[in-house]
């Protein structure tokens, strides 16, 4: 009796992460989570393909239709996983067996439904070489959406915004905050220092969560209140930190002003491609004014609770100029702005507005 192959325990997550992602789901929190019971080396194996396959969906999606033969087919997404995960794995792995990538990837196309599509799969697979390929477009070739390397290019110039996508194409740094002990963005870093805290200044975060801007400002003295919508966001907060449940938009609840203020608010991510890659598939052209409302808002609140003299310091984790200077100019804030930019700095991008009130 002939048994089917069997599908690894890496390739299987992959699979179902990535269709969670494509659902809105985000692969960083889907890996941790769905992948804490494999084994080191499993575990290392799905994070690899779905980062991979996330950040290279522009070229894999392209590379699809070249090995078919035809433009871009109209694929189930079950199928287009499938070879997406395969064709990645045949070009842009190395220590991976070819007989594996294409056998399983067959498998998960079956296994997800789609047994009638399991020919086509193993056919395009067997296809796929390593040879040079001329990509149709620049954004092809920096696997980014047409309008947001457009966006880039007008924004930035021609060359800072292809450092800024070949940058996203990379597996980020893993970094150790030398003062916290947290793992920490180089980038994310610098924020805290440019609040200039002294001991015993008290501090007000606004958007807390995860903590690790929070643990900075306790490691340098300050008497912190650390701010999130949600309770369960405040966990890792560390726990020497008054923590309080708010929505910052709203007022604020609170009697006294503060010293230092920090707003890492809440924002499009696009300083983050290559650790959050599913962002630039996610996005569409206009949506950085969905958060810059609230942005304002946060900004608008807390600028009331800064005591005379006082600091406040606005970042985002965003390139966007919606979210960053157009967020201090309407408001009419005497800012000093600081900008991270993937590929020409280490680290995620970032900006920081450094606001004093006169």
């Amino acid at each position: 009796m002939i048994h089917p192959p069997v599908i690894s325990p890496a390739r299987d997550l992959a699979f179902r992460v990535l269709k969670k992602v494509h659902n809105g789901g985000y692969a960083s929190d889907l890996l941790r989570h769905e992948g804490a019971s494999l084994d080191t080396r499993d575990a290392g194996l799905a994070e690899t393909i779905v980062m991979g396959v996330l950040r290279y969906q522009g070229q894999l999606d392209f590379l699809i239709g070249y090995f078919a033969g035809r433009k871009q087919p109209k694929l189930d997404l079950e199928v287009r996983i499938a070879l997406h995960m395969g064709i990645y794995q045949l070009r842009y792995l190395d220590r991976v067996p070819p007989h594996a990538a294409v056998t399983e990837s067959v498998e998960l196309a079956k296994h997800g439904g789609k047994q009638s599509a399991a020919g086509f799969v193993n056919a395009v697979l067997r296809k796929v070489n390593r040879n040079p390929i001329k990509w149709p477009d620049r954004a092809t070739e920096l696997s980014l959406p047409p309008w947001m390397l457009a966006r880039w290019d007008k924004q930035f110039g021609v060359e800072a915004a292809e450092k800024i996508a070949r940058a996203a194409l990379l597996e980020p740094e893993v970094n150790i905050n030398p003062e916290t002990g947290r793992q920490q963005d180089v980038g994310a870093q610098t924020i805290v220092p440019l609040l200039a805290i002294q001991p015993g200044m008290t501090f007000l975060d606004l958007c807390a969560a995860p903590g690790n801007k929070t643990a900075q400002a306790i490691e340098a003295g300050a008497l912190v209140v650390a701010c999130d919508r949600y309770l369960k966001r405040l966990e890792e907060v560390p726990a020497t930190a008054q923590r309080v449940v708010l929505d910052a938009t709203k007022p604020l609840p609170f009697s006294r002003k503060f010293d230092r203020i920090l707003i890492d608010a809440p924002c499009s991510g696009t300083g983050t491609l290559g650790r959050n890659p599913e962002i630039k598939w996610r996005l569409k052209p206009g949506d950085a004014n969905l958060f810059s409302a609230r942005q304002r808002e946060i900004l608008d609140q807390a600028r009331r609770f800064m005591k005379p003299g006082g600091r406040i310091v606005y970042s985002t984790c965003s390139l966007e100029n919606e979210e960053n200077q157009n967020v201090i100019q309407a408001l009419r804030l005497r800012a000093e702005t600081h900008l991270r930019l993937p590929g020409r700095d280490p680290g995620d991008g970032f900006f920081a507005a450094v606001i004093t009130l006169v």
